[in-house]
């Protein structure tokens, strides 16, 4: 929940391996796919702001971290595409010149770089087929796996597309079902049920199953790291932005801030506890114990203070005109309103749910 990039072994947050199966005649294909968070260390610490800040921690290790990661993927799956979905200005223009400049120092890993904001701005989905230009050739050589009844395995999988975002939630999951529609084309001609002329779009029934699957598996990749169902969610399953899809997307975003910044610290200490990775030492103090500093719950008070803060403003305001106090009156609520305003953004950090029983790395 608070993990992003990776530890010093090269693991990193958000790694999900996804495998699209087909079956037709007693042939089985499959085509897999991999995603996973920037193998750099850094952070993004909440602090109440909709967007916090991206950190790159520097270190010693870095260089190694990216090699590790990558060296267990080349193990695992053969040569690497790396597809970097980030912005290219910014905190994230940041992380990704930094992602880049370790990647080209691998000679086994391609790093391809996609401003996917930029080049698919207004929900404008075909352009992604300009990303799948760069890597054609090398995800054609890379193929699929399939075999037959007999379980005579006909091709293999030799290499394989890594695919990130900064969360590898919603441009991710937009790019992976791109890359699988393309793949399933491929499969469906050689398994026997298209014509080497025929394409997956012209056979509704089978073009929605498709995205709907696609759509649903983003979802449910999003409900377990962000609480929510996807973003972008309308692109996979329409192929275009709807205006209903436009207000589940806000409301969504909606509830990862709320749950980003009030929640994700608890459910993170409750993951931490339950896989094992934090240690329970009944000699010593409850992780959970805090001072009487941190033990104040200053949210509720600094809403009432700001809430009754407009709340007097206006309603002085709304006086202003009858008497010239008001208009003071007014003034100086204003005042208390934004200078409790900017003390709880400076001190954005204290107010949000912070996991207490392991560090990040």
């Amino acid at each position: 929940m608070w993990r992003r990039g990776a530890n010093l072994e090269g693991a990193t947050a958000n790694f999900i391996e996804t495998e699209q199966l087909v079956e037709f005649n007693g042939l089985r294909s499959s085509f897999l796919q991999i995603r996973g968070s920037i193998p750099l260390l850094w952070e993004q610490i909440v602090d109440l702001s909709y967007k916090p800040r991206l950190n790159i921690i520097h270190h010693e290790e870095t260089s190694k971290v990216v090699e590790r990661h990558f060296h267990d993927l080349l193990q695992r799956y053969g040569d690497t595409i790396a597809v970097d979905l980030t912005d290219k200005h910014g905190d994230e223009g940041q992380l990704s010149r930094a992602y880049a400049a370790e990647v080209e120092k691998l000679q086994y890993v391609r790093y391809v770089s996609f401003d996917f904001h930029h080049i698919c701005s207004k929900g404008n989905f075909d352009n992604l087929e300009l990303l799948y230009n760069q890597i054609y050739e090398t995800v054609e050589s890379q193929g699929y796996f399939l075999v037959n009844a007999d379980d005579d395995i006909l091709l293999e999988q030799n290499g394989i597309v890594r695919a990130n975002c900064i969360d590898c939630l919603d441009r991710t999951n937009v790019t992976q079902s791109y890359l699988a529609w393309k793949s399933l084309k491929s499969q469906l001609q050689r398994m026997g049920p298209f014509s080497s002329s025929e394409c997956i779009s012209t056979h509704i029934d089978i073009y929605e199953m498709f995205r709907i699957l696609w759509a649903e598996h983003g979802d449910e990749i999003s409900l377990e790291y962000a609480g929510t169902h996807a973003l972008k969610g309308d692109l996979v399953r329409y192929g275009r932005q709807t205006v209903s899809g436009l207000i589940k997307d806000g409301m969504s975003a909606l509830s990862r801030y709320y749950l980003n910044n009030f929640q994700d610290g608890i459910r993170q200490d409750a993951l931490d506890l339950i896989s094992g990775r934090y240690s329970i030492r009944r000699d010593g103090p409850s992780p959970f114990q805090l001072n009487g500093f941190e033990s104040i719950s200053y949210l509720p008070a600094a809403s009432v203070l700001i809430v009754g803060g407009i709340t007097m403003t206006t309603f002085t305001l709304n006086q202003a005109g009858r008497n010239a106090h008001h208009f003071v009156s007014s003034i100086l609520c204003a005042g208390l309103a934004a200078g409790i305003l900017a003390l709880i953004k400076a001190n954005g950090k204290q107010f949000c749910s912070r996991p207490r029983l392991c560090g990040l790395l």
